[in-house]
C-alpha cells in the first residue's frame, strides 16, 4: 500500500480519546444486560447520519437472514463488500452502522451487504457463524466470489476469518480478499496487551471481556478455532489487511493473528496505528484518521476485487 499510517494524531483524536475515557471511567466495570444496551442504542438510531443522496439502500431476506444492500453511486455493481459488524456478538443494528458502510462502498467502488447474525447470548455459539456461512452462500449465488470481500471490524473481524475457515473446510470458493479492523480473534483472552494497554485503551475495559466472551461461547471452547480464529489454520486464506490502534487491548489479538497468516504463507498487511482508539473508522464523520483508514481499506479492495 501506498505509504504507511501518519505517526502524528490529530486533535481531535486527542478529544475524542479524552471523551472516550471518560466515557469508560463513567461506565464503571459493571456490565449491562445486553437488553438494556440495545434499547439504549435503539433511541441512538434516529439521530445517525443518512447516506448521501442517491445511495439506494434495500432490505433483503439472504437466505433466511435479515441483511441490507447499500450502494453508492458509485459503487460498481459487480462488486460486493459482505461487511461482518462487531459489538461483541450481542449488539449491532444497520441503522447506528449507515454512516460507515456507504462509506465503505464508496472507497471500495462496491456494494456493501450488511446482514444481521443472531446475537448472543440468546443465540450463541454457532449460530452467529451459520448465519455468515448462509449469507455468503447466498451472495456468491449472485456475485463471482472473485468479486466478493469479506470485512470485520471487532468481534466481526473474528466472525469474518472463522466464516473463511468455515467455508474453506466445506469446499467452497472463497472471496478474494479481507479486512479485520480492531479483530477479536481470541476469546480464551490470552493476549500479551490485555494487561498492556488496559489502562491506554481508551474505550474497551478488559474487565468484561470474560463475560462477553462466555456469553457468546455458550459453554464452547474458547480455543475453538470457529469461535477464536487465532486457534485455526489459515493455510488457504484471501489476501489479508489488519487494521488496530496501538493502545488497544486487542492489539495483539491483530498482530499474532497477521503472523499466523503469515506463517500459513498467506498474503496479510497489517497496519498498526498510534493511539487511535478500538474501531475508530466509526468515527470518520468527525476524526480524520477515520477516513484515512477507510481510504486505505478501499484502496486494498480496490486493487483485489
Amino acid at each position: 500500500m501506498g505509504g504507511v499510517p501518519s505517526q502524528r494524531i490529530s486533535l481531535r483524536a486527542e478529544l475524542l480519546r479524552l471523551a472516550l475515557h471518560f466515557f469508560k471511567r463513567r461506565q464503571g466495570r459493571r456490565v449491562q444486560p445486553p437488553a438494556s444496551v440495545r434499547a439504549r442504542l435503539k433511541r441512538i438510531e434516529r439521530f445517525v447520519p443518512r447516506p448521501p443522496r442517491g445511495t439506494q439502500t434495500t432490505i433483503i431476506n439472504g437466505s433466511g437472514v435479515n441483511a441490507v444492500h447499500v450502494a453508492v453511486r458509485q459503487a460498481r455493481s459487480d462488486r460486493c463488500v459482505l461487511y461482518f459488524h462487531g459489538g461483541a456478538y450481542t449488539l449491532g443494528t444497520a441503522a447506528l452502522l449507515r454512516d460507515f458502510t456507504w462509506r465503505i462502498g464508496a472507497a471500495a467502488r462496491a456494494c456493501v451487504l450488511y446482514f444481521d447474525y443472531r446475537l448472543a447470548p440468546e443465540h450463541p455459539f454457532p449460530a452467529a457463524l451459520d448465519d455468515a456461512v448462509a449469507v455468503y452462500r447466498w451472495l456468491a449465488a449472485r456475485f463471482d466470489p472473485a468479486r466478493i470481500a469479506f470485512l470485520g471490524d471487532s468481534a466481526g473481524g473474528g466472525l469474518a476469518l472463522a466464516t473463511l475457515y468455515k467455508l474453506r473446510e466445506g469446499g467452497f470458493a472463497l472471496p478474494a480478499a479481507a479486512v479485520a479492523v480492531s479483530p477479536w480473534t481470541d476469546l480464551a483472552l490470552t493476549g500479551p496487551s490485555l494487561k498492556l494497554n488496559a489502562a491506554a485503551d481508551p474505550m474497551l475495559d478488559v474487565a468484561i471481556l470474560p463475560a462477553l466472551a462466555n456469553g457468546y461461547l455458550g459453554g464452547a471452547d474458547p480455543r475453538n478455532h470457529y469461535a477464536s480464529p487465532l486457534y485455526g489454520d489459515a493455510s488457504g486464506l484471501p489476501p489479508t489487511l489488519i487494521h488496530v490502534g496501538s493502545d488497544e487491548i486487542l492489539r495483539d489479538d491483530a498482530i499474532r493473528m497477521a503472523d499466523k497468516l503469515r506463517a500459513a504463507g498467506c498474503h496479510v498487511e497489517i497496519e498498526i496505528w498510534p493511539r487511535m482508539p478500538h474501531a475508530w473508522h466509526h468515527f470518520a464523520r468527525v476524526l480524520p484518521e477515520g477516513r484515512d483508514a477507510i481510504a486505505r481499506i478501499g484502496a486494498f479492495l480496490q486493487r483485489r476485487l
